[in-house]
């Protein structure tokens, strides 16, 4: 059971603290009193240090469509370990996974890798930037895109911050310039009036717009297609581009979310379920836009480097990830989705406890909100509800399912219709934890 203060994980991490800043590298990874300690991963399983197992519905943030140590995606990078691992040189891999992204991606003509999410929304602004020559970027309220300055503005305000009458620049992280902050313009997710008139105010000095169709951090809940057409049409009005982050939605059908929207934007950043588990990102987009990198005509209008971009291992195990993921394995991903938030709902409702789930394909997140979550303001938890979500997070982890903290659940192609129904009988079990404090 956790806590065990005499686990190998809770060792562990005594011995963490004197090496790592709180014992930690990643703030996404931490957990009070400890964190549990990976030793292994199989299929949908992942066993810690003292050798137990859990059904893996974190999979390192969604990044692991296809679990742990797929068959396929070890020979891919084993075999181009036996090759060398790095070049200061081009390799034919990042040709072929270019190639097979854009023929995915209707909007995409041409890409350029880097090492992770946040690197690629980074050089989608800069992109931006130096395509439109001017300053400013819209985001939404509560949206995560990375630990770029500029995109995690307003990533977290408290409603004391909120403003009232519309979304304020607010600082994530202290020592955030206030250029930074005059360079951001805050806008609300799913309000499609509100948006566009704050797009139209600012729209002379925005770059682009910079969008998740189904923000995590802002509560997992689907864009109306109403809400992206309009900044479609409105970035179009004034000459901004419009960026979709696709890092995470990407896992969400074979065109990723662009697909089932039927939008098509200006630029797209790519991460995690592209690299196969190995760390990766990509911007890509029109060709006239992605001229911006071009080094031909003599210095490019952004230069970009990057010693590990289109490292040749991740590039081998991204085609194979990405070969996989064909329409039946979509179809398939999309109905255990279906299952479990359908199977959750019902455990909602049988223990009557306030709450449900949200989400599309294998992504879901658990809300304890007595009220529909349509946005960042509408998921923000009370003190009541973050209480609930505590105590079923334990009691979950306690029945072998390894969730966030915060309730976000992806599943992988390995799971078996056995392992859902695992994963709603440990969800029913934890609400009836959470029922019986009511």
């Amino acid at each position: 059971m956790y806590p065990d203060p005499n686990s190998r994980s809770q060792k562990m991490y005594d011995r963490a603290l004197s090496s790592l800043p709180g014992g930690n590298t990643r703030t996404t990874v931490f957990m009070k009193p400890y964190p549990i300690y990976a030793a292994r991963g199989e299929g949908c399983r992942v066993f810690d240090l003292d050798g137990n197992a859990f059904i893996d519905c974190i999979n390192n943030f969604t990044s692991l469509i296809h679990g742990h140590a797929h068959p396929a995606l070890i020979k891919a990078a084993t075999d181009q370990l036996a090759l060398g691992s790095a070049f200061g040189l081009p390799t034919q891999s990042e040709v072929e996974l270019a190639e097979l992204l854009a023929a995915r991606l209707p909007s995409v003509d041409q890409l350029r890798f880097t090492n992770s999410g946040t690197e690629a929304v980074m050089m989608a602004l800069k992109a931006a930037r130096a395509f439109t020559g001017r300053p400013k970027i819209a985001k939404c309220e509560g949206a995560y895109h990375g630990s770029y300055d500029y995109a995690e503005v307003s990533l977290d305000p408290t409603p004391e911050q909120w403003g009232r009458n519309a979304p304020v620049s607010v600082a994530y992280a202290r020592g955030t310039p206030d250029n930074v902050l005059a360079d951001v313009v805050a806008i609300p997710f799913n309000d499609a009036e509100a948006a566009v008139s704050l797009i139209r105010e600012h729209g002379r000095e925005l770059a682009c717009v910079l969008v998740d169709p189904m923000p995590n951090r802002a509560g997992l809940a689907p864009a109306d297609k109403a809400f992206v057409q309009a900044l479609r049409d409105v970035t179009r009005e004034v000459g901004a581009l419009l960026v979709f982050d696709e890092v995470i939605t990407f896992r969400l059908g074979y065109a990723g979310a662009q697909g089932i929207w039927d939008i098509e934007p200006d630029l797209t950043t790519l991460g995690k379920i592209m690299g196969g588990g190995f760390p990766v990102g990509a911007v890509g987009g029109r060709k006239d836009v992605m001229a911006v990198f071009d080094p031909r005509p003599g210095k490019p209008m952004l230069p970009h480097g990057g010693t590990f971009s289109a490292n040749p291992v991740t590039m081998r195990a991204g085609i194979a990830a990405m070969e996989l993921l064909d329409h039946a394995a979509f179809d398939r991903l999309d109905a255990m989705g279906e299952a479990v938030r359908s199977g959750i709902n019902d455990a909602f409702r049988r223990h009557g406890v306030p709450g449900g789930t949200v989400g599309l394909g294998s992504l879901l997140k658990v809300h304890f909100a007595d009220r529909p979550v349509r946005d960042y303001r509408s998921a923000y938890l009370t003190d009541e509800e973050a209480r609930r979500q505590a105590i079923f997070n334990r009691s979950l982890l306690n029945r072998g399912v390894l969730a966030a903290g915060y309730g976000l659940m992806a599943l992988s192609t390995p799971m078996s219709d056995t392992d859902i129904d695992a994963i709603i009988e440990a969800a029913s079990g934890a609400l009836a934890e959470v029922a019986a404090t009511l």
